[in-house]
């Protein structure tokens, strides 16, 4: 997930550089940066939520909400320190920032962007295991257990992060107007990242999410036919099931999507990058729909959560001020 780096004068770059004229008006140009600041508040603030919601009420101190406040730590910083430059050079169409800016953005969005994809990969295997294996669930995997691994999986994005900055030969120099962020990996790195970043995670949540479905679907099977033949009228239950299958399939549906429109641009785009020649200013356009999903990602993972409502009608209303207000039951209905 890198680009090049150029080396140009930071006071007046076009000084040097042919710089491309804008092809739109000022109001058009203006009104783009007036439609993407929201874009920008809405991920920082609807991670934000998720992430107050889970530190302060004692109720939401669970395994599974343990990876789901992780998910949306990465996705708040992404949306706080990597979506503003990033839509600024979208709407330029040049780097403008200096080359020591530019290198902060590709570390700190490559890592990040590893890290809630990981983040997507851990709920998939969190929920399998709770849904297949109930038992030793509830009996191995507690908060500290959760904790230990979410630990683990920062540690193993950076590290990995680190090695890839310094092997892959990322960081080449090129001259374009006033600067260009841009880079493709050697083919070794290419591959690796691949591998790594996209096709291992999206394997681990397209099989287990699948299992999960099918298992779900087995439950409300079983739910129907003991119902069936224990009591005479169970119309309301048995339909009450067919609806949680369908919202199941539905969800499985939208995070699945959701997750290949956001992250499979980018993907073609390196794999191809070293096989034919492509503009590299495509590079930044597919960078933005991978970051689009830390926006999406509060909205899969927490509004379909029946206490996420209730949590920001509490901060909203200031109620999280009052007097033992962790201990507020959010989980009721």
């Amino acid at each position: 997930m890198f680009m090049n780096l150029t080396e140009f004068n930071e006071s007046d770059p076009c000084e040097y550089f042919s710089c491309p004229e804008r092809s739109v008006s000022p109001a058009v140009y203006i009104l783009l940066y007036v439609c993407l600041a929201p874009v920008v508040l809405l991920t920082v603030c609807g991670n934000l939520l998720v992430i107050i919601s889970v530190f302060h009420f004692k109720q939401l101190h669970t395994p599974t909400n343990m990876l789901v406040l992780s998910l949306a730590v990465s996705d708040f910083l992404i949306g706080a320190l990597v979506m503003p430059l990033l839509f600024i050079w979208t709407i330029e169409s040049c780097w403008i920032f200096n080359t020591g800016s530019c290198m902060s953005l590709m570390i700190t969005s490559f890592f990040l962007g590893n890290q809630s994809v990981y983040n997507i990969a851990f709920i998939a295997v969190d929920r399998y295991l709770a849904l297949s294996s109930p038992f030793f669930y509830t009996n191995t995997i507690t908060v500290k257990t959760m904790c230990i691994m979410v630990s683990s999986n920062w540690c193993v994005c950076l590290i990995y992060n680190i090695l890839f900055c310094h092997f892959s030969g990322s960081f080449t120099s090129s001259v374009m107007c006033p600067g260009q962020c841009f880079s493709v990996p050697n083919e070794v790195w290419t591959v690796i990242d691949l591998i790594f970043s996209f096709i291992f995670p999206l394997s681990v949540i397209i099989i287990l999410y699948t299992q999960v479905f099918v298992i779900a679907k087995k439950h409300a099977t079983a739910i129907r036919e003991l119902n069936n033949h224990t009591r005479p009228k169970t119309q309301k239950i048995t339909s009450h099931s067919m609806k949680s299958e369908r919202k199941a399939a539905k969800v499985l549906g939208i995070l699945v999507s959701v997750f290949l429109a956001c992250l499979l641009p980018y993907f073609i785009y390196s794999s191809l990058g070293n096989v034919i020649k492509l503009e590299p200013e495509i590079s930044h356009k597919v960078l933005v729909m991978i970051y689009l999903n830390s926006t999406i990602n509060p909205f899969i993972y927490a509004l379909f959560y029946p206490w996420f409502r209730r949590c920001v009608k509490i901060i909203i209303t200031l109620q999280i001020f009052q007097t033992d207000s962790e201990l507020i039951n959010v989980l009721s209905s």
